[in-house]
């Protein structure tokens, strides 16, 4: 068995076409939703990340302003800044890039955002309304893998889902959807008793805790949908600048076992973004009172 390749870069690019759609019917009727990004010192990767996010909304037709502050910037300073972009009507999503600089409570930031521009799915009222199954805005990532999931295999009712990995940006919130969604999820982390068995079980694997190949292919059951949502880079070998890029998978291993699998890079990653601006426009109608009329 050789695992089909889950090509999240070509969906992305689907979506985000689709998204460009939308955003030109909305306009059309006084609506251009806007995001707003903030970003706060000079990490290389989240400056990387955060021009991606800023010329996408443009591609797709978006407002779309970068509030770029220095590292040494004062936490007052910053929720004085969160509350100007709340307030104001032009902008209907906020993302403050993390992490954040020694010094800034990223918890009182994310606190201080409105909930309804609040596009990473982070805010306590977001986090609850998913857990009871209201209407929320969900964190981009696991709202990206889901539509990979639904795309690869359609109704997932009846799966056994194990996602490895129980942070609050990623694991959580996948277990949430999952379990929306009519799995039997079980969630595994650093603390679990025979990780290897419990991966086994699965016909859902999702892989979000950063520790490069951690995941074998005698860890995943034959003709599993493998999520990887890792992102390490490798010390770089002779002559090379940078090491490559790998997921929390080893995928060749993976590929020999599973049906399906994500690559690292262009699997998950792109589907990010790409969920951030489907998070906007969906902010942008339910602020103007909008039935959504997706492409």
């Amino acid at each position: 068995m050789t695992a089909d390749i889950i090509d999240g870069k070509a969906f992305a690019a689907g979506l985000r076409a689709r998204i460009a759609t939308e955003v030109g019917g909305l306009a059309t009727r006084g609506l251009v939703p806007g995001l707003a990004v903030v970003l706060v010192g000079e990490d290389p990767a989240s400056k990387v990340y955060v021009g991606s996010k800023e010329r996408l909304a443009r591609e797709a037709g978006m407002i779309s302003t970068v509030h770029r502050l220095p590292a040494d910037t004062a936490q007052a300073d910053l929720l004085a800044l969160i509350a100007t972009l709340n307030a104001d009507p032009s902008i209907h999503g906020i993302l403050v890039q993390l992490p954040l600089p020694a010094g800034l409570d990223p918890q009182a930031v994310v606190m201080a955002i409105d909930p309804a521009k609040d596009v990473d799915g982070l805010h306590p009222i977001n986090v609850g309304n998913l857990t009871i199954g209201a209407p929320a805005l969900v964190p981009c990532t696991p709202s990206g893998c889901m539509m990979l999931l639904r795309d690869r295999l359609g109704d997932l009712s009846g799966a056994r889902a194990v996602v490895v990995g129980r942070s609050g940006l990623m694991g959580k919130p996948m277990a949430q959807l999952l379990l929306a969604a009519n799995c039997t999820v079980t969630v595994a982390h650093s603390r679990t008793r025979d990780l290897s068995e419990v991966c086994r079980t699965a016909d859902i694997l999702v892989a979000a805790v950063g520790r490069p190949r951690m995941i074998g292919g005698d860890w995943i059951r034959p003709g599993a949908t493998v999520i990887d949502v890792g992102i390490n880079r490798l010390p770089p070998e002779p002559g090379q600048e940078k090491g490559r890029l790998v997921g929390d998978v080893d995928f060749d291993a993976a590929r020999a076992v599973a049906a399906a699998i994500t690559p690292v890079p262009g699997g998950v990653g792109p589907m990010t973004i790409a969920c951030l601006l489907d998070n906007t426009v969906e902010a942008a109608c339910r602020a103007a009172g909008l039935e959504r009329q997706r492409a």
